[in-house]
C-alpha cells in the first residue's frame, strides 16, 4: 500500500533569540509583586505572562516572577486581562 502524501501546510514558526541577561541576578534584586511597572514589563499586550526564552529571565527568576504576577492580580495590582 502507498504511503499517503501529508497535503496539511505547516507554519514556520518565528523564533525569537533573546540572550541569557538575568537582571535579577545581576543586580541581586528579586521580584516583588509591589512593583507593578516591573511585572508589566514580562507580560504581553494581552496579559498573558511571557516565557522564559521570550525575556531572558534564569527558570529561577521566571518562576518567581510568575507568582509574583499571579499575587499582584489577585490583589487587583494588575489586570487579567487587556484595558478596552
Amino acid at each position: 500500500m502507498a504511503k499517503k502524501k501529508d497535503t496539511r501546510k505547516r507554519r514556520k514558526q518565528i523564533e525569537i533569540v533573546v540572550p541569557r541577561n538575568c537582571p535579577f541576578c545581576k543586580g541581586r534584586l528579586e521580584p516583588d509583586y509591589k512593583e507593578v511597572d516591573t511585572l508589566a514589563k514580562y507580560m504581553n499586550d494581552r496579559g498573558k505572562i511571557l516565557g522564559k526564552d521570550r525575556t531572558g529571565i534564569c527558570s529561577k527568576h521566571q518562576r518567581r516572577i510568575s507568582l509574583s504576577i499571579k499575587r499582584a492580580r489577585h490583589l487587583a495590582l494588575l489586570f487579567y486581562t487587556p484595558e478596552i
